[in-house]
């Protein structure tokens, strides 16, 4: 097994701290720099990718419900509280990463890249060791199995080269339509969001096809509405004017702050604001019959209000949340968790389904060799202990054995029968005696939060407004403040004149 080979504290760490830049939170903080830097063209087609990339995921994951692998014997590493809840078939974070750097060497290597060969050279060795370590680190945590890594890391790099190839006519073609092409894509997007497989378990696979679904909406119907704006000709097309050199460095973190803090700003008012104000539409809308209802969702019709400190979002956190996972980093764990055994309702079920199997192997192969150790029980001495009696010398082993391994026992009393020489009958069980049953190992698994209908809708809306965000209202607030924008430009900023006919 590859963690008793090559597992270390040092690899731990690694591997739990890296498999962040995989994740939805580290992208979601990390792509707006690049549209307020002037890389708007490589920033759409990041997420285009990722965006595609989770949704498909995780819609193959609950439209499959295949459990992660088997815990124990392997151990989990992870520094997020959710992705153990989630499926393991296919690897969105192979496919996050393989996608990101497919597409990045396919930028680097086009007519496009301005970098000298020896910057490419590094940036492409670096998006390599980026893929590698996030898919092999992936295997190392014990998060996934090789099939899951493949079939993500395939997904993500097909993505990839669709996006590159296909994207740039298809967004030429989006941007120069009228307002009903952008409106129409929209709400094609928020068809396949309805469509979504139905999980077998509460997992938390939709709320993240949600976000990057409202951040599509909210980018394209963002760009549409500036490539029409008299800001566009500075940072769109072949002559474009801005030139984020001449702002310098304290321009740059400023934008930067700014750009981030309103975009929080954004999610703070929104997202109270709307879990207060939709139950009430909700409740009309279900007592015309005319609800959408999603398994694991709570109706307005059943609940009167949603607490507004509700932690329902692991895309982008909370203001009030970060202090506490900063503090999390720096404790002795470095934020991360090690953990043995089911986590999920769907570890549970192949847990149960693992030890009904070796049950099954042991009463067909087992049935001689448990007669026999009841003879040799019999013959030895007193203080001899049984099968499963054994102590057992670590904690992992002990969880291992309370899970269950399918074993036949036999249980012999040790004495002989008073009118004949033979050994008693035996009493044949299946399981060990300190081996959970499926009550207790479905008790120790962590509760889902209860989840509400509205919550869908408030998170299109958040997320969408924060693609239309970054791509739209916020350069317009950088030029309009003078300073922050295109300084080094003179005001007022022409507008280009209107393309011939």
């Amino acid at each position: 097994m590859l963690q008793e080979k090559m597992r270390t504290p040092a690899l731990d760490r690694y591997f739990a701290i890296t498999a962040n830049l995989g994740t939805h939170t580290f992208f979601m903080i990390g792509l707006p720099v690049l549209f307020w830097c002037s890389f708007s063209s490589f920033g759409k087609g990041l997420v285009h990718i990722l965006a595609a990339g989770v949704f498909w995921t995780g819609f193959v994951k609950d439209m499959l419900s295949l459990p992660r692998p088997l815990s124990p014997p392997l151990h989990r590493i992870t520094m997020s509280g959710s992705a153990a809840l989630e499926y393991g078939f296919p690897s969105t974070h192979s496919a996050n990463a393989v996608s990101v750097t497919v597409y990045s060497i396919l930028v680097l290597h086009s007519d496009k890249n301005t970098f000298s060969p020896s910057t490419t050279f590094a940036l492409e060795l670096l998006a390599y060791f980026y893929a590698f370590s996030i898919v092999f680190g992936r295997l190392y945590c014990g998060m996934h199995g090789f099939l899951d890594v493949i079939i993500g890391s395939i997904t993500g790099a097909a993505i990839s080269y669709i996006e590159f190839y296909y994207g740039p006519p298809f967004q030429d073609w989006l941007y120069a339509s009228d307002y009903v092409v952008p409106i129409l894509f929209a709400i094609t997007i928020l068809i396949l969001v309805r469509i979504h497989p139905e999980p077998a378990d509460d997992c938390p696979c939709f709320d993240d096809s949600v976000s990057f679904a409202g951040v599509v909406v909210g980018l394209e119907l963002g760009t549409w509405h500036f490539a029409r704006s008299r800001w566009d000709h500075i940072y769109n097309g072949p002559n474009a004017l801005f030139d984020l050199s001449a702002l310098g460095w304290p321009v740059i973190i400023i934008r930067l702050i700014l750009g981030v803090l309103i975009i929080f700003a954004w999610r703070e008012v929104m997202k109270p604001t709307l879990l207060k104000v939709l139950p009430r539409l909700f409740r009309v809308i279900e007592t015309h019959g005319l609800s959408l209802p999603r398994r694991f969702f709570m109706p307005a019709t059943e609940y009167k209000d949603v607490p507004l400190n509700l932690r329902d979002d692991e895309v982008l956190p909370n203001m009030s949340d970060i202090p506490r996972m900063m503090r999390s980093i720096r404790g002795p764990g470095r934020g991360r968790a090690v953990s043995i055994g089911p986590q999920s309702a769907a570890d549970a079920y192949e847990t149960l389904a693992y030890r009904e199997r070796k049950r099954r192997e042991s009463l067909s192969s087992e049935k001689g060799s448990g007669l026999r150790q009841v003879h040799s029980a019999a013959e030895g001495a007193d203080g001899e202990e049984s099968m499963v009696d054994q102590a057992h010398s670590s904690g992992f082993e002990k969880y291992e054995r309370q899970m269950g391994q399918g074993q036949v026992v036999v249980e012999s009393t040790g004495s002989l029968s008073p009118n004949s020489s033979a050994v008693e009958e035996p009493e044949l069980y299946l399981g060990q005696r300190d081996e959970l049953g499926e009550k207790e190992i479905f008790s120790k698994l962590t509760r889902p939060r209860v989840r509400y209908d509205v919550e869908v809708v408030t998170k299109l809306v958040v997320y969408a407004g924060i693609g239309y965000l970054v791509v739209d209202t916020i350069p317009i607030l950088f030029e309009l403040t003078g300073l922050l924008g295109a300084g080094h430009l003179p005001f007022p900023i022409p507008v280009p004149p209107a393309p011939s006919p």
